[in-house]
C-alpha cells in the first residue's frame, strides 16, 4: 500500500531535506511524495527541481488550505496523508498506519502519528525526547536508538498530525475550508466535516512515530482567529466539539451521543450571535492576512525532470 504524502513548505529547505529523505530511508512502501512551495525563493524551487520531486509553486505564501487542496488534487494514491515539512519519519512509521488501514472495516477512519518533540509543551498528545531543535542540532543516531524507548498506547478518540485519511473522503467533504485561510483551526474544522459524514475511527497509532522540530512557521503569518469562525460556522465551540463528542469515543465508544450530528449549544450560539453582529470574520481575517491570496497563483505549473507538467 502507497500513500500519496503532501507536504507544503515555505523557505524552510534544511527541514524538508531531512522530512523526505527521512520517507525515502524509513519508509517500508514507495510512497508518492508531492511538495507545495511558497515562495521557494530560499533554494526549495530549484532543489525540488533538481531531485525530480513532484511539486506545486506560488510565488508567496498561500496558506495551508489553499496549498493542500492544490496538491491533494494531483494525489494518485487511494491514501493520502499531510505531513509538515520539519517533521522527520522513523523506521516502521508507515507500516503500524498501513496495518490499520489493513484491519479496518471501513475506510472512514482519521489516522495520526505519534510525535516526539524536543520539548515540553503541555500537550499529551507527544512524547518529549529532545534530539535537536533544528536541523544544525539534529542527533539523528541518538533518534534511531531511542525513539521507542517510552511506550505508549493507542490514543482513541484523538486526532494530530500527519494527517492520513482515504482520498475520496477528502474529495467529498472538500478538505480543508477556505475560510480557515490561511490555517488556523482548518484541522478542527475538517474534523466536524469527517463527524458529519460518518467518521468515528479518530487514532493516533503509537507504533507510528514522527520527530517534529515544531517550527513555526505560523509565527511568520497574520493568523486568522479560526475559533471564532469555527463558532460562527457551526454553532459550537472548538472545545465543546472535542469533549463531547471525539473524546466522548476515547472512554466510551458505546456512548450514544456519539452517533449524534453536535448541536449547537448556548455558549455556540451566543458567539456565532455576537461574531456575527460585531465582527467580518471570516473575511476581515483573510484580508488582514492577505487581500488576494490567489493572486500567488499565477506562477506556471512546474515541471519534473522529464519535463512532464506537476500540475
Amino acid at each position: 500500500m502507497k500513500f500519496s504524502i503532501l507536504i507544503p513548505s515555505w523557505n524552510n529547505l534544511p527541514f524538508l531535506k531531512l522530512c523526505i529523505d527521512s520517507i525515502r530511508k524509513n519508509s517500508v512502501a514507495d510512497h508518492e511524495i508531492i511538495v507545495h512551495v511558497n515562495d521557494g525563493s530560499d533554494g526549495t524551487l530549484s532543489w525540488v527541481r533538481e531531485q525530480g520531486i513532484r511539486h506545486t509553486h506560488s510565488s508567496g505564501n498561500i496558506g495551508i488550505c489553499m496549498a493542500l487542496n492544490h496538491i491533494a488534487g494531483l494525489a494518485t494514491c487511494d491514501w493520502i496523508i499531510y505531513m509538515n515539512d520539519d517533521m522527520v519519519c522513523c523506521p516502521g512509521w508507515d507500516s503500524a498506519l498501513i496495518q490499520k488501514i489493513e484491519s479496518a472495516t471501513d475506510d472512514r477512519i482519521f489516522l495520526s502519528s505519534m510525535l516526539l518533540e524536543p520539548m515540553q509543551t503541555g500537550n499529551e498528545r507527544v512524547i518529549v525526547q529532545n534530539h535537536g531543535i533544528d536541523p544544525d542540532h539534529f542527533d539523528l543516531p541518538g533518534l534511531l536508538d531511542h525513539y521507542m524507548d517510552i511506550r505508549r498506547s493507542d490514543m482513541f478518540g484523538r486526532a494530530s498530525q500527519p494527517t492520513l485519511i482515504a482520498k475520496r473522503w477528502w474529495l467529498i467533504v472538500g478538505g480543508y475550508s477556505l475560510e480557515f485561510s490561511p490555517g488556523m483551526s482548518s484541522d478542527d474544522d475538517l474534523l466536524m466535516k469527517l463527524w458529519i459524514v460518518g467518521f468515528r475511527h479518530f487514532e493516533i497509532v503509537a507504533a507510528s512515530r514522527l520527530y517534529h522540530f515544531a517550527c513555526r512557521s505560523t509565527g511568520r503569518i497574520r493568523k486568522n482567529r479560526g475559533s471564532r469562525a469555527f463558532a460562527l460556522k457551526w454553532g459550537i465551540t472548538q472545545g465543546e466539539f472535542m469533549r463531547n463528542f471525539l473524546r466522548q469515543m476515547d472512554c466510551d465508544a458505546s456512548t450514544q451521543s456519539i452517533g449524534l450530528l453536535p448541536k449547537p449549544t448556548l455558549s455556540g450560539r451566543f458567539k456565532r450571535a455576537f461574531h456575527g453582529l460585531f465582527s467580518n470574520i471570516p473575511l476581515g481575517d483573510m484580508a488582514a492576512w492577505d487581500p488576494m491570496p490567489g493572486e500567488k497563483f499565477s506562477a506556471p505549473p512546474a515541471k519534473n525532470s522529464d519535463g512532464k507538467l506537476n500540475g
